[in-house]
């Protein structure tokens, strides 16, 4: 049993664990974020614009009937709420929006990075200097993860074992 508990321990300790729980947090943060801007911001200048409140958008198959003498409904309307779906939609395409442009920056970014490491190869490579505003781009370019660095050990590793010898 201890030997169970050490292995979960261990997994639970694991960094791609932690930042999957991480990314879940703040992703239902951000649902909420998005439901309110589309509750409370939205919709309602669409309700405005429209007349009413698009959640109450339906449409009546069958009316309810109600027994005025005894004050029962006798039977529930029927009806297709779309307006609710429509709302969903509008969530849906808020979310999309945000995560397009959240993506879209991230891989400028990582774009602009490969090409400032690419550009400094050159340079050195060439035997010419980086200038002071090149090389203090360079130094701001975060450094590589403990992942990324032992990925790059493994590959260089098998790239080494499976190379024929030179003999």
């Amino acid at each position: 049993m201890k030997k169970f508990f050490k292995e979960f321990k261990d997994f639970i300790n694991r960094g791609n664990i932690l930042d999957m729980a991480v990314g879940v947090i703040i992703g239902g943060a951000f649902g909420k974020i998005v439901s309110s801007l589309t509750n409370d911001i939205i919709m309602p200048l669409i309700g405005a614009v429209v007349g009413n409140d698009v959640t109450d958008w339906k449409w009546v198959f069958k009316q309810a009937t109600y027994d005025e003498v005894t004050g029962v409904i006798e039977t529930a309307e029927g009806a297709l709420r779309y307006g609710n779906f429509i709302q969903a939609i509008i969530d849906f395409l808020i979310i999309a929006l945000v995560l397009f442009i959240i993506i879209k920056l991230a891989m400028a970014a990582a774009k602009k990075r490969e090409e400032l490491k690419a550009k400094a190869a050159a340079r050195r490579a060439s035997g010419k200097p980086l200038t002071e505003e090149e090389q203090q781009e360079v130094e701001e370019l975060p450094a590589p993860s403990e992942e990324v660095l032992l990925l790059t050990e493994i590959r260089d590793l098998l790239n080494k074992e499976n190379k024929p010898d030179d003999k």
